[in-house]
């Protein structure tokens, strides 16, 4: 089946659109995201396979968008590092008073 750019269609979750902009606006976005939408043709309700949403985004140029890791996979730091990397960078003054200030707190 032909698609054309201009052929109305409805990216689920996004609303109606041309076919370009849908393609386009899909391959945007995360890959589990991806998986999950689905573009319908609005002149019969057909969805298309994702097989063919990538197929037009080849023949079209449009290119997936470059892989970001979610913040929550990221890995939280340690208090430690965190202190650590404070100390390196605080002056020498700064360090002295935080640690006067930590031994009457610690001696109450």
């Amino acid at each position: 089946m032909t698609s054309e750019p201009e052929e109305q269609v409805r990216l689920q979750g996004f609303g109606e659109m041309t076919l370009r902009t849908a393609v386009a606006t899909l391959m945007q976005l995360a890959p589990r995201e991806r998986a999950e939408a689905a573009i319908f043709r609005v002149r019969d309700g057909v969805r298309l396979a994702e097989s063919e949403v990538a197929e037009l985004a080849s023949h079209w140029g449009i290119e997936l968008a470059p892989k970001v890791r979610s913040p929550r996979l990221v890995p939280e730091q340690h208090w430690p590092d965190m202190v650590r990397g404070m100390v390196r960078e605080a002056p020498l003054p700064a360090l002295m008073v935080a640690f006067l200030v930590g031994v009457l707190v610690a001696r109450r």
